[in-house]
């Protein structure tokens, strides 16, 4: 099923809901684990003005890639794959499914290469799929000057203590976060679009 289907039991999902949130994501990184909830809580809290518990529990996620992955098809690829594993081996002991990654995009214009830094999030339920990204951050072209393609993917800056790539990029305004935090909100917004009632428009609850 995708997030584009209208599932007939949608009252019956959000009746479970209203309990908790019990979301399972494929990540050891407290950073994404962190991002992750904030995501829940914001869209459930603000976008649908519901109050509801968010138990985000770590789960084994498997061999991770060396570097970034080079592309946004690449890290939805990776990111679905882990979100499936997880609700194959997890069942319905969660509400939620879910793998966040962060990854590069090239984007080529007028001759010139422009590399960018982008987090996004698969989520999968019992009423779908939905994927959401956060904010693009371009590489500063002094960092990648006269580098190969293959060699891009290990110069990307920073550290998992000091909020990782988005942190060095942007001198600590964003971080590893509040990417995710936002990748996780936009996918929920997809999922639930047209189908729960929320601040954007009606829908069916």
């Amino acid at each position: 099923m995708t997030a584009g289907d209208h599932p007939p039991d949608l009252g019956e999902f959000w009746q479970r809901l209203k309990s908790g949130v019990a979301v399972a994501v494929a990540a050891p990184n407290p950073d994404k684990l962190l991002g992750v909830r904030d995501g829940f809580v914001r869209y459930f809290s603000e976008g649908l003005g519901r109050e509801v518990p968010v138990a985000v529990v770590p789960q084994p996620s498997g061999e991770e890639p060396l570097g970034l992955l080079p592309s946004d098809l690449e890290v939805l690829t990776h990111a679905r794959r882990h979100a499936e594993e997880l609700e194959r081996r997890l069942g319905d002991q969660y509400h939620f499914h879910l793998a966040s990654e962060g990854g590069l995009e090239l984007v080529e214009l007028d001759g010139d290469q422009h590399w960018f830094v982008r987090n996004w999030t698969v989520i999968r339920s019992p009423i779908g799929e939905a994927w959401g990204g956060s904010g693009a951050i371009e590489l500063p072209g002094r960092l990648v000057a006269g580098l190969g393609h293959e060699q891009i993917p290990f110069v990307v800056p920073g550290t998992r203590k000091a909020g990782g790539i988005t942190a060095s990029l942007t001198g600590g305004l964003e971080n590893r976060r509040r990417a995710t935090a936002l990748a996780t909100t936009n996918a929920l917004a997809t999922l639930f679009y047209g189908l729960l009632e929320g601040r954007g428009g009606r829908g069916r609850s």
